[in-house]
C-alpha cells in the first residue's frame, strides 16, 4: 500500500485519522466556496447525500489536477435533518439555533470521500450515520456551547463526536470515523 496521501482539506480531524492509520499526509486545502456549491445543488433538487458526494469530488479533482499522479483524497460531511442540510455556523447565535433544530431529534451525518488522480475521480464512497440528540433545555445547550472554542465550533459544525459533543446524544448508530468525517476502513480497503 502506498501510504503517501494528499488531503484536499484543512480538517485537523481528517489529517489525524489518516496519520493514525499509517498514512503520510500532505495537506493542500481545495479552498472552494462550499456554501455556493450547496446552494446551487439544492436549487437543482440535489439530496444532502448527493451534495456531500459532489463536494468531496470537487475538492479531490481540483487539487489532483495540478499534481502528477499523486493520490488525492477529498472529503465532505453534511448534517441531514429531514432532507435539509444543516451548514456550519458562522456565529455562536447561529450555533445555538442549529442545536435547537437538532434538539430531541434524529438526524443523519453523511460523509463522502473521493480519491482522485490527475484531475479525475478513481474511487468514491459515501457512508451515513444516524444520531439521536437528547432532549435538552436551552440552558444545557448554552452550557455545552460555552465549552467549545470558536475554532472548533466554526470548523467542525456544532458538535465533535470525539470530544464534548458525545454527551449531546442518547443514541449513535454508525461508524465513528464516518461521523468524524472520514470513513477510513473503506479508504484503507481501496488503497490496499
Amino acid at each position: 500500500m502506498n501510504n503517501k496521501i494528499v488531503l484536499a482539506s484543512k480538517s485537523k480531524v481528517r489529517k489525524n485519522i489518516l496519520e493514525n492509520n499509517g498514512f503520510n499526509c500532505v495537506v493542500k486545502p481545495a479552498n472552494i466556496d462550499e456554501e455556493t456549491v450547496k446552494e446551487s445543488l439544492t436549487k437543482e433538487g440535489a439530496t444532502p447525500l448527493l451534495i456531500s458526494k459532489n463536494l468531496a469530488e470537487l475538492k479531490a479533482n481540483k487539487i489532483s489536477e495540478g499534481l502528477n499522479g499523486e493520490v488525492v483524497i477529498g472529503a465532505d460531511s453534511v448534517i441531514d435533518l429531514d432532507g435539509h442540510i444543516i451548514s456550519k455556523p458562522s456565529s455562536r447565535k447561529e450555533a445555538m439555533e442549529i442545536l435547537k433544530k437538532l434538539n430531541g431529534k434524529i438526524h443523519h451525518l453523511i460523509s463522502s470521500v473521493c480519491v482522485s488522480k490527475n484531475g479525475q475521480m478513481i474511487w468514491n464512497y459515501t457512508d451515513k450515520a444516524s444520531l439521536t440528540m437528547k432532549n435538552m433545555s436551552n440552558s444545557d445547550l448554552e452550557e455545552y456551547l460555552s465549552k467549545i472554542n470558536d475554532e472548533d465550533l466554526y470548523a467542525y459544525n456544532v458538535y465533535q463526536i470525539e470530544g464534548k459533543g458525545r454527551a449531546l446524544f442518547s443514541e449513535i448508530k454508525g461508524d465513528e470515523s464516518t461521523i468524524m468525517g472520514l470513513p477510513i476502513k473503506k479508504i484503507k480497503e481501496f488503497l490496499s
